[in-house]
């Protein structure tokens, strides 16, 4: 019987930094796992004659442990994109990057159709200065094919030492040419939550949910408030654009300080009796002040918790575009020497029982960004719905992702601008203030 942690993830995928992140839970063990049949042991039978095969007769002697590690990946990426083999490295990397500090390039990726698709940069990264861009495909890592590697072998090749360079190219859609791309590799410093005044607003954008979350967001509201005083406060902007996920923990804890009671979210297996309930405990860090929470196609999974557990509580409103769609939670299982698998387990739900699997977080008013000419037309994310392999939608019509450009100058950031301005009372909607009779979420 296998021993199996119940370490949870909700990030988006593993990424050249390595950031699909677990939850610290205790250790629980797996169920006796049912009798198999006849088929399946003619099956593993099969699998052990070909192994051998190989072994014995390919072209040149194969090493027996990549052998073993490829089938097994193989056989879990073929399950969905989250799902995969961590061997003993990447499985302590993981484990020392949900503390926020790693070395690597500062993207999330995936992989689609053999190539590396990058979900988004990381703010303040080397990727996010180079000008890397969410759905940029890599082709090549210094001049090598990326075709015929896996997601964690390609990963493997963007980390390197500090101050060492490499040269991604990338294909761009609305670009003809493929780019190449000279990044420095640097020690990536996440600080997960960054947060400033405008003037009586309080701006809080959190990048990706780690360790440090919670921490950051309780000190951003406290010198926010302090900074520009209860009586000029207007209200709160959470800035969750392009954040693709994290710690289900740190994902609780964050809406939990917005909410007095009721469920954030629960988590679905195959079993009924697997199913958990997160429910919020009273106080709420703002007091109940105004709150607007920016997510677009960027915005994934924890993110897309986030947004849910406030839009269905009517406690903010959502303002953007439609958020990735990645409703699925991820178990790590630690297999002793031999690292880990990260496997799909569950879905998850936000608090009017609905699942945003393959569908996002759709606003309750939709913004688009004004996009720069050499980003018009190609500025989208497929989202989850657009990932070969992803679990379908369990009812209704798929369709996740949307426009994911932020704006680096904030004058030009049309939809933070729009936030001000309804908090500020300067502009009006129909769902800005939320109400109970507010339009349910058209997405879930």
């Amino acid at each position: 019987m296998i021993r199996k942690a119940s370490l949870l993830l909700v990030g988006v995928v593993m990424g050249a930094t390595a950031v699909v992140t677990y939850s610290q839970a205790p250790f629980r063990f797996a169920e006796p796992a049912s009798a198999a049949s006849p088929d399946t042991y003619y099956q593993l039978n099969l699998f052990g004659d070909v192994f051998e095969r190989v072994r014995s007769d390919y072209v040149e002697e194969p090493a027996d442990s990549k052998l073993i590690e490829t089938a097994i990946n193989g056989m879990l990426t073929s399950l969905d994109p989250h799902s995969s083999y961590l061997p003993p490295k990447s499985f302590r990397d993981m484990q020392v990057q949900t503390r926020g500090e790693f070395g690597g390039l500062g993207i999330e990726v995936t992989m689609e159709d053999g190539l590396v698709k990058v979900v988004a940069p990381i703010d303040d990264t080397p990727a996010y200065k180079a000008g890397v861009q969410a759905g940029d495909l890599i082709t090549h890592l210094d001049g090598e094919q990326v075709m015929g590697l896996t997601l964690n072998e390609a990963v493997e090749k963007m980390r390197g030492l500090v101050n060492t360079d490499i040269v991604i190219t990338v294909r761009r859609e609305g670009i003809n040419e493929p780019t190449d791309i000279t990044i420095t590799r640097d020690v990536i410093r996440i600080r997960s939550v960054r947060w400033n005044k405008e003037d009586d607003i309080g701006y809080i954008r959190i990048t990706q949910f780690n360790e440090q979350t919670f921490d950051g967001l309780e000190n951003a509201v406290d010198e926010l408030t302090a900074e520009i005083g209860e009586d000029n406060l207007k209200g709160f902007v959470l800035d969750l654009r392009n954040n693709p996920g994290g710690l289900l923990d740190q994902a609780i804890a964050v809406s939990d300080a917005f909410l007095n009671r009721g469920e954030i979210v629960s988590t679905r297996g195959r079993n009924a009796e697997e199913t958990q309930r997160y429910n919020a405990r009273n106080g709420d860090l703002t007091e109940g002040a105004p709150v607007i929470v920016l997510v677009n196609g960027g915005s994934a999974s924890a993110s897309e918790i986030v947004a849910g557990a406030l839009q269905d509580h009517r406690r903010a409103t959502i303002l953007g575009t439609r958020s990735f769609g990645k409703g699925s939670v991820q178990t790590i299982i630690p297999l002793g020497a031999n690292g880990a698998i990260r496997l799909t387990t569950a879905r998850y739900y936000t608090p009017s029982g609905n699942s945003i699997q393959a569908k996002g977080i759709r606003p309750d008013i939709i913004s688009l960004q004004e996009l720069p000419d050499e980003l018009k037309g190609r500025a989208e994310t497929k989202g989850e719905a657009g990932l070969r392999g992803h679990l379908q939608a369990e009812e209704g019509d798929e369709g996740s992702g949307s426009q994911a450009y932020v704006p680096q100058d904030k004058d030009k950031d049309v939809q933070l601008n729009l936030a001000k301005s309804l908090l500020r009372g300067e502009k009006t909607d129909a769902a800005f203030p939320p109400s109970a009779d507010s339009a349910a979420n058209e997405s879930k």
